[in-house]
């Protein structure tokens, strides 16, 4: 392999050119004027042609010295870009991080903790995945994705899990609806209206989530009709064919022609997680995880 000029003389002899002064590029670079000399002579000598003409009056650049000069020049910026850009990576503030994320987060907790983490790590590419709390379970164990916001609670040894948000549920009405004349609305109240809820497929957790706290209180849900996404639910709600039940940071989202009433019953209440792997000990799922918390009302 050709041994190449080194470095540093190259950079002295950017220095000089830019001055096209020995003395002052000299003091620029805490040199004396014989040293500057031998470097350049040294890198012309090792080029095989001449950088500079000189005369006791002046300094110019040879043609082949403008030339020289233009191609290092955006050579080490490259260069320094370079050094910028892996330092970021040991310092974990460069990289990819995958996110996964369910409805009830989709609103508030996500969009929020994406932005203030896109602001302090900019050069961190962040890709954001909408997929079932059941899902990202899977996801994870797979390494598919870094982090998920999924229905909690989430107790596993292969994983942290850290609460974010306990919101009240919501029932949802048509507008005018018998149940708006009740002074608050219980449980029980519950038992006999037609429930439109999300199908199994997309809405599983928190299905099992309902059911376990409705069972508690001994009642059992009338589910009149199934859809798969929120617009339906609400376009059915509205439409008359019962009632469905929405955690409340879903509440502002729902337009003019349904109407809500919190559930009064200190259980009825839906938690979102924050979920990674305990092995999973990268520096960008770290300082999400802090953003995160920060938003989320943290730990319990």
């Amino acid at each position: 392999m050709k041994t190449l000029p080194g470095l540093e003389n190259v950079q002295t002899f950017l220095a000089l050119a830019q001055d096209l002064n020995f003395r002052r590029t000299a003091e620029r670079l805490h040199l004396d004027q014989s040293a500057l000399s031998r470097r350049i002579q040294k890198l012309e000598q090792s080029l095989g042609f001449r950088l500079l003409d000189r005369t006791t009056r002046e300094v110019s650049l040879t043609q082949a010295g403008q030339q020289f000069y233009q191609d290092n020049s955006e050579l080490l910026r490259s260069y320094d870009e370079a050094i910028q850009t892996a330092r970021r990576v040991a310092e974990g503030k460069s990289g990819l991080l995958k996110v996964a994320y369910m409805a009830f987060a989709a609103t508030e907790l996500m969009p929020s903790a994406i932005l203030r983490f896109r602001q302090a790590h900019p050069y961190i590419d962040v890709r954001l995945e909408y997929i079932r709390t059941q899902g990202q379970k899977i996801a994870l164990a797979n390494d598919e994705v870094d982090i998920g916001y999924m229905i909690g609670p989430f107790d596993h040894p292969d994983f942290h899990s850290l609460q974010l948000s306990s919101e009240p549920l919501y029932v949802v009405t048509p507008r005018n609806h018998p149940l708006l004349l009740r002074s608050k609305v219980m449980p029980a109240d519950l038992a006999d209206q037609p429930v439109i809820l999300g199908n199994m497929r997309e809405w599983e957790e928190y299905r099992w989530r309902l059911n376990d706290m409705f069972s508690s209180e001994g009642i059992a849900l009338n589910v009149a009709l199934e859809a798969s996404n929120t617009l339906a639910l609400n376009g059915l709600v509205a439409a008359g064919l019962g009632v469905t039940i929405y955690p409340e940071s879903l509440i502002g989202f729902l337009g003019r022609n349904v109407e809500v009433r919190q559930i009064m019953s200190p259980s009825f209440r839906s938690r979102t997680v924050l979920v990674w792997k305990r092995s999973n000990k990268s520096p960008q799922v770290q300082a999400f995880v802090q953003v995160a918390k920060q938003i989320g009302i943290g730990a319990t």
